[in-house]
């Protein structure tokens, strides 16, 4: 049975928010990261969010297999076939130690290697992503009401890629993995302006035409990108490796880890 995308996403935003909520707790108490096997750091709400969106994936979309990051990290993947969720609890564990606010929580469904849906949400920054497919990205103002629960005042806004501008591209690049290859490559371009920015915001910015260009030479998960990629394909835009082809999911053979890609806006 086909998938309703549309009430889909109405389930993984408010999935989202709870995971948000009970990671920002954290934010304010503070925290001790521990080292996995990658040596990449984990933390208690990374756990617990992780709890929150499984549960809720489990409610919502009993049918649907989930990747999830610290499970995937623990070697619990499931089977995955053409429709699968790739969730990452705490996109940007370091920016949410070192206390900076860039990081995310991340929900995408896959179909047929494709993102096709993804929430994006940055608790600390009171932003919400949504993409429900092409022309349909959205971003959400969140506020915490008086008893502490998550709202909105606003109405969701269409966000769009923008047109780059003639005096030079606006880039966007990892605050803690910027590298000598990806200097390499913005050589190549009429550079105006970096933007520094953690997690899967970097795809967000791009979305929301507040960037031009996300170029990645270095190792990444698929669960770090699909959902950023998901809003960022709904608003115009597009993830492709080095070589011009889509970045496509679902990577097994490659222990779902992504090739270099890079993200753009408008042509």
């Amino acid at each position: 049975m086909p998938i309703d995308r549309v009430a889909l996403i109405q389930d993984l935003c408010r999935i989202s928010l709870q995971a948000g909520a009970a990671i920002m707790v954290h934010y304010a108490n503070g925290v001790t990261a521990t080292k996995k096997d990658d040596n990449s750091p984990v933390t208690i709400a990374d756990q617990d969010a992780e709890r929150i969106i499984l549960d809720g994936l489990a409610r919502v979309a009993p049918g649907i297999p989930v990747v999830s990051e610290e499970q995937a990290s623990e070697g619990n993947i499931p089977e995955i076939a053409d429709c699968f969720f790739l969730v990452d609890p705490l996109d940007g564990t370091k920016e949410f130690l070192n206390k900076n606010g860039e990081f995310t929580v991340n929900i995408a469904l896959i179909e047929n290697r494709v993102p096709t849906a993804g929430v994006v949400y940055a608790p600390a920054k009171d932003r919400l992503f949504y993409a429900s497919g092409p022309g349909a990205a959205f971003e959400l103002t969140i506020t915490p009401n008086a008893e502490g629960s998550l709202t909105s005042p606003h109405e969701p806004k269409a966000i769009a890629v923008r047109q780059p501008d003639d005096d030079g591209l606006i880039i966007v690049a990892s605050r803690t993995h910027r590298d000598h290859k990806t200097e390499e490559y913005l050589n190549h371009y009429k550079v105006k302006e970096f933007l520094a920015a953690g997690s899967s915001l970097k795809f967000c910015l791009i979305a929301a035409g507040e960037a031009d260009l996300y170029p990645r030479h270095g190792r990444t998960m698929e669960w770090d990108t699909a959902a950023g990629h998901a809003v960022l394909a709904a608003a115009g835009g597009s993830v492709k490796e080095l070589d011009g082809k889509p970045l496509l999911y679902g990577k097994s053979e490659r222990g779902l880890d992504n090739p270099f890609f890079v993200a753009r806006g408008g042509a």
